[in-house]
């Protein structure tokens, strides 16, 4: 389904199936989006400012370039997704899984990282880490 360009700010999606759903480029601003399936959805440029995607499954998602700054991703599924250039700062992934995501370019100033899992994901030179996180020590690879 292709819903880019889109204006969905403040809707519910709670729990909604919205596998591989074109949102590349939408506003999601303040969006809940808690427990939905996300599964290869393209939400590539999309501003998701402030948005709700607590135990969300966004397994092998396209984030390219997005804007979660402020996002709830706490416990969200992220498994091999891709966060290249995406915006996290201040954003909450606590207990997030994101083995194998890609995170190069990404900007997680501030976010909260406590209890995610980050093993073989991947960063590099450009990755903006908060204050006195360790990558090497959570298992990221640098590429």
């Amino acid at each position: 389904m292709n819903l880019s360009n889109g204006w969905f700010q403040n809707f519910n999606f709670q729990e909604a199936n919205l596998r591989e759903v074109d949102f590349s480029n939408s506003d999601l601003t303040n969006a809940n989006l808690i427990d939905a399936d996300l599964i290869g959805a393209n939400l590539h440029g999309a501003d998701l400012y402030g948005a709700y995607l607590t135990s969300a499954n966004l397994r092998g998602a396209d984030l390219r370039g997005a804007n979660l700054i402020g996002a709830n991703l706490s416990s969200a599924y992220l498994y091999g997704a891709n966060l290249h250039g995406a915006y996290l700062r201040d954003a909450n992934l606590r207990y997030a899984n994101l083995t194998g995501a890609n995170l190069t370019g990404a900007n997680l100033t501030g976010a909260n990282l406590y209890d995610a899992i980050l093993r073989y994901a991947k960063y590099g030179e450009a990755t903006v880490f908060p204050t006195n996180f360790d990558p090497v020590k959570t298992g990221m690879i640098k590429v």
